[in-house]
């Protein structure tokens, strides 16, 4: 057990022949005794504040175990997002994909009905063409015709020129 101040200041020593001064042994004891007791109030003053930096170390140690747990979290979550906006990017792909192959088949059905109808229009116009070109064709032979002639031919008449619109016309209907 160690010492306490109490203990050097209570401390007798035996006196003998030319034994030492007895005033400078109680003082050098004196000293001792202030001494031994700054150095307790040290050591407790030292152990306080070491608690005192234990109880902060482990607060703090407390702390960083928390502060890394919270940024494996943030580190889950964003990976999550990622994978999430990753998905959600495909998804928005895959449906843009199907928009553009739909438009694109309207397009296609649209260009072929077009198509369709030009080659139409250009049958129908052909058949018009050559109907037409008939019509004009039987006209001018009505016109070339013997049937003028006799019509011309009658004594004393003239052929009316309205007669003979009437005629073209009644021929094109």
């Amino acid at each position: 057990m160690p010492l306490t101040p109490l203990d050097i200041h209570n401390k007798e020593f035996t006196r003998g022949f030319r034994g030492y001064d007895e005033d400078e042994v109680n003082d050098f004891l004196d000293q001792i005794i202030k001494d031994y007791e700054t150095l307790i109030r040290d050591k407790k003053d030292l152990e306080h504040q070491v608690n005192n930096l234990e109880e902060k170390l482990s607060h703090f140690s407390d702390i960083e175990t928390t502060l890394n747990k919270s940024i494996l979290v943030a580190q889950e979550t964003a990976e999550e997002v990622k994978q999430n906006a990753n998905k959600e990017a495909k998804l928005i792909v895959m449906e843009a994909k199907k928009n553009a192959d739909r438009i694109i088949n309207e397009a296609l059905e649209k260009s072929r009905k077009v198509t369709l109808n030009i080659e139409e229009l250009k049958k129908e116009a052909n058949v018009y063409r050559t109907r037409f070109r008939m019509l004009i064709e039987a006209q001018l032979e009505l016109l070339k015709s013997d049937d003028w002639k006799k019509l011309s031919d009658k004594p004393g008449e003239e052929p009316d020129a309205e007669e003979n619109n009437d005629v073209v016309i009644k021929s094109q209907a």
